[in-house]
């Protein structure tokens, strides 16, 4: 991929790029949103641990398709509450590969169930 951040505007306010382009004939996974939730349905009460079972959730999609997390190239992330931002930034940044991925980061009123603090969403491209 190639990040696209250009000099004429604002650069990043965190670790991600404006936008990202995708060579052509690269496969893509899009993977629904993941939730802080364990394989036995136990839900961490940490935003920082519920970050990252998403991301672990989603490198477990992403290795059905051949990828990994380097392979993604969009990140839709989204926090029920302003205080889990920097946990969820330390996760992503922790679990993201370089270029970063373009991104956006939303507060939400809630999900599902109350416990969840993190929700991630994203796409991934291979040749």
């Amino acid at each position: 991929m190639k990040p696209l951040n250009p000099p004429s505007i604002r650069p990043p306010f965190a670790r991600y790029s404006h936008g990202v382009e995708v060579p052509a004939g690269q496969r893509l996974v899009y993977c629904s949103g993941q939730l802080g939730a364990a394989a036995d349905g136990t839900i961490p009460e940490d935003a920082r641990a519920q970050a990252d079972l998403c991301f672990a959730n989603i490198a477990a999609i992403l290795a059905e398709a051949g990828m990994t997390l380097a392979d993604i190239i969009r990140i839709n992330a989204y926090v029920s509450d302003r205080t889990y931002m920097k946990p969820y930034m330390e996760s992503r940044d922790a679990h993201v590969g370089t270029p970063p991925p373009a991104s956006t980061l939303m507060i939400v009123s809630g999900f599902t169930f109350p416990e969840f603090k993190v929700e991630i969403e994203v796409v991934a491209a291979v040749p």
